[in-house]
């Protein structure tokens, strides 16, 4: 197994501790981990579910299958056969684990990244590759691409012409693509489509993963709930290897992801909080002299001042407000920083006037 980088968030505990001292407290937009509520139709459905003595099914509840398939097809136009849907135990856990999973040798993922990409292909003893452009690997052989859309820390979203050609490069090389879009409910200025659209791939899902999750959707990042959904060949074997690890989705847990996919309400009213959130955040950082490249889509403003990623943090935590360095996510991202629009709107409240 290659050597695992260090935690990345530990760097950033100092500035936490200076941002931390401000009179006012801290304005924490660095993880971007949900503070609003869980919706009440979702508590609900977890409580009705908390007496499950027995072990839950590793492939997940045949209402849970039928509601995912139901949201891909209802909200994406992605029609899946219901025993192609596999829940996870949060959707981290199945990109470290992913490259084990199916026995890779060789990892692409994109040049500014979740670190996680990373991490998964070294706990695999994986070669890795950090590119953007598939043609730089010449004829080399890769078991495994990630593409991100709406891409995190980036906000990117990819044109459905450049997945067609993701997709055609990775067919004729019998590569599997992952495409990690669990921000596909939040485009703003670009709507994301899913590699698992028939405009993508023809309507073929052939080599194709798309992972899901609700953490940020329906505000269940402390639920730990997603789901891999595509080719069923895939499927099937990751399904067969999770039934002998014990990778299981509690089932209340199974039942609170049935609740939230099946209602759309609750998505779009959080939708709206965050894009009002958004609203008021980017004129404040602009006015404040920060750049805001791509972020078109997503919970993050990828931003600049032209400094060094870590001079940007460290003068916006002696305003008490912390952010994400750059480069935590590829050299690439060395004169960037991360910015969460996951805040309280007492909090965000809070930035505005220190920005000001």
């Amino acid at each position: 197994m290659n050597t695992l980088p260090d935690f990345p968030w530990d760097r950033l505990e100092p500035y936490k501790e200076r941002a931390r001292a401000h009179p006012d407290g801290i304005v924490d937009l660095s993880v971007g981990t949900p503070v609003d509520p869980v919706p009440r139709i979702i508590q609900d459905a977890l409580a009705a579910a908390a007496d499950s003595p027995g072990y839950p099914t590793t492939h997940g509840t045949a209402e849970l299958r039928e509601a995912a398939a139901g949201w891909l097809l209802r909200r994406h136009g992605v029609r899946v056969g219901r025993r192609d849907v596999l829940p996870v135990i949060g959707t981290k856990e199945l990109v470290a684990w992913l490259p084990t999973l199916l026995g890779a040798g060789r990892v692409v993922f994109p040049e500014l990244a979740y670190p996680t990409y990373d991490v998964g292909a070294r706990l695999a003893g994986a070669a890795t590759l950090a590119s953007d452009g598939l043609l730089s690997l010449g004829p080399e052989h890769a078991d495994l691409v990630w593409v991100n859309s709406p891409g995190n820390p980036t906000g990117r979203v990819l044109p459905t012409e450049h997945l067609r050609k993701v997709v055609a490069w990775a067919r004729e090389r019998g590569t599997v693509v992952a495409s990690d879009e669990c921000y596909i409910e939040l485009g703003w200025e670009e709507r994301p489509v899913s590699i698992l659209h028939p405009d993508v791939c023809d309507g073929s899902h052939e080599g194709l993963l798309a992972v899901h999750s609700l953490s940020k959707r329906s505000n269940l990042a402390g639920y730990r709930a997603g789901f891999v959904t595509g080719d069923p060949a895939l499927v099937k074997r990751l399904l067969e290897t999770r039934k002998h690890a014990g990778m299981m989705v509690p089932a209340p847990v199974q039942a609170a992801m049935t609740a939230a996919l099946a209602d759309d309400r609750h998505a779009d009213e959080q939708r709206e909080i965050y894009g009002a959130r958004r609203a008021r955040l980017r004129p404040a950082l602009e006015r404040a002299g920060w750049r805001v490249d791509h972020s078109t889509a997503g919970l993050y403003f990828w931003a600049s001042n032209g400094e060094n990623c870590w001079d940007q943090v460290g003068k916006l935590s002696d305003i008490g407000i912390l952010v994400a360095p750059g480069d935590f996510y590829g050299s690439a991202g060395s004169q960037h920083i991360r910015i969460a629009v996951t805040a309280t709107d007492e909090r965000v409240d809070a930035a505005l006037r220190r920005l000001q």
